[in-house]
């Protein structure tokens, strides 16, 4: 599977204000480019706390780019994926909706009785192994989704989410939109948040930026010496 990273943050780094609250620190150009990104992905994945504090749709914007899809035998959206350990995704979540197909990839930690209720909702539910006993292995969870035809996946935060894409060594692209403006604040949610790394760090090779709205789009390739240690 071909794992590509795409995230938006402050100058200083942030995704959101401490309080977690949503901010729009891109424009309509980085807009598009995120929807181009989509629609060259079979699935598009989050964490469960971007659905608590978002609740995304996670579908295009463009109909040319649905109509495309379709024309190339591809459903119209991505499909949808949420790494949920505990089976916390609300049963209302906009993302259970009929749109496109959604994964929530669940621990043996979540209840039979939570998985049928979320099943029922919209989802299919893929239980995966934990290392910990709590958190899903991503790494399990990847392989569970390219049984499913997932080949390319476009990986939407959170922090939590990405860092642990990062420290099990299965990121191939990382794509950042740096928007002009300062958030500020040491409990705000970073690209990578997570434990961090303390030796042999993930290196990336720079390998594209671009002008948008007030900003800039950068594009990274992973060093093919990157560490999968934390």
């Amino acid at each position: 599977m071909h794992v590509v990273v795409n995230a938006a943050q402050s100058v200083d780094g942030k995704l959101a204000t401490r309080n977690r609250e949503q901010l729009r620190i891109s424009g309509e150009e980085d807009f598009d480019r995120v929807d181009r990104v989509r629609a060259a992905a079979d699935a598009v994945l989050v964490g469960v706390g971007t659905v608590l504090a978002d609740d995304p749709h996670l579908t295009l914007d463009e109909e040319d780019r649905r109509v495309e899809r379709l024309r190339n035998g591809r459903p119209g959206h991505p499909a949808r994926v949420v790494v949920d350990s505990s089976g916390r995704t609300p049963l209302d979540a906009r993302i259970l909706d009929d749109a496109a197909t959604t994964y929530l990839l669940v621990s043996a930690e979540t209840s039979a009785e939570r998985r049928e209720a979320l099943a029922e909702a919209g989802a299919e539910v893929i239980v995966v192994g934990s290392n910990d006993g709590e958190r899903v292995d991503l790494a399990s969870g990847f392989d569970a989704l390219t049984d499913r035809g997932i080949d390319r996946l476009m990986v939407e935060g959170g922090g939590e989410v990405i860092f642990s894409c990062f420290a099990a060594g299965l990121v191939d692209e990382l794509h950042v939109y740096v928007g002009s403006m300062v958030i500020g604040g040491r409990d705000a949610p970073t690209l990578a948040d997570g434990t961090g790394f303390i030796e042999e760090f993930p290196t990336l090779d720079l390998v594209g930026t671009e002008r948008l709205d007030d900003g800039i789009a950068l594009s990274y390739e992973v060093a093919s010496d990157g560490s999968d240690s934390s």
